[in-house]
């Protein structure tokens, strides 16, 4: 496996052979199962495949976690390297960002809403980025999780888009044996906030078992995911959506595909959870 934080070197494995089929696996690092399983699909559908390890700040609010963060780039790089990963590049900011640099690459009404709402210069720095990243590496495919549902959704407008030449593969959330979503920020809850976080998982259950039962009313299920949340005291909802997987709205009726998500902060940790469902 090699390590480079280098563009030049990345480029220069990438295309040593051109007819190579190379995966993608952006990361911000302190990487969990839900990264590996992104890793692996990579590994068996591509001749090679790169993980990026970069904490972008650009898509950090000021006041928002960007130094708290965690970061263990030496047992990041021990999990891919027994994973089979063929290239990791770890750049620094200096690199992805040198002085001067003031493009930006910015997608529009889908990331006004929900996250946006929230992080309103979030997805421009996530965008950028990403952008970068498909630039530098030029993959075949490029993996992201459903976890990052908006994310997900934001990117594949940017693929279609600006034709970017790659194919965007969207892996399903890998979650804790009690039901909780893997994400890097996990580790930064408490012990009691660990067990309360469990309610983000119950929420969405609560809503999908009313779809089950015929409900397809937005605003009843958006109730039946607050009315879950608020019954545990150490959490505090940001927002709670029952949208359409495509525009992002919020649905009254539906029919066909929804997109059940929420964000809700667990003191100064901010966690989020998403279900897609028919």
């Amino acid at each position: 496996m090699i390590v480079t934080d280098k563009i030049s070197v990345v480029r220069t494995m990438r295309w040593s052979d051109p007819n190579t089929e190379w995966g993608l696996v952006p990361t911000m690092g302190y990487l969990h199962e839900g990264h590996l399983s992104l890793v692996r699909q990579s590994i068996a559908e591509n001749d090679r495949t790169v993980v990026t390890i970069y904490v972008n700040p650009t898509q950090f609010a000021p006041g928002e976690d960007l130094d708290a963060y965690p970061r263990d780039v030496d047992r990041d790089l021990g999990l891919l390297e027994k994973s089979g990963v063929d290239l990791v590049f770890v750049p620094d900011d200096a690199t992805m960002y040198p002085e001067g640099f003031q493009t930006t690459v910015a997608v529009g009404n889908l990331t006004r809403l929900l996250e946006g709402t929230s992080r309103p210069s979030h997805f421009e720095g996530v965008t950028t980025i990403v952008t970068k990243l498909f630039n530098i590496v030029q993959p075949s495919r490029a993996y992201f999780g459903q976890k990052d549902a908006q994310q997900a959704i934001v990117i594949r407008q940017l693929v279609s888009d600006l034709n970017v030449n790659l194919d965007l593969v969207i892996c399903p959330i890998i979650r804790e044996s009690d039901g909780l979503a893997m994400s890097s920020r996990n580790v930064r809850l408490d012990s009691k906030q660990r067990v309360a976080a469990i309610v983000l998982c119950e929420a969405l259950q609560s809503a999908i078992s009313a779809i089950e039962r015929g409900e397809s009313d937005g605003a009843a299920l958006r109730k039946i995911m607050a009315e879950t949340i608020q019954k545990e005291p150490l959490a505090r909802i940001d927002y709670i959506s029952v949208a359409d997987p495509v525009t992002l709205k919020e649905v009254s009726n539906f029919e066909g595909e929804v997109l059940l998500s929420m964000a809700v902060f667990f003191g100064d940790v901010r966690l989020i959870d998403n279900a897609l469902m028919k």
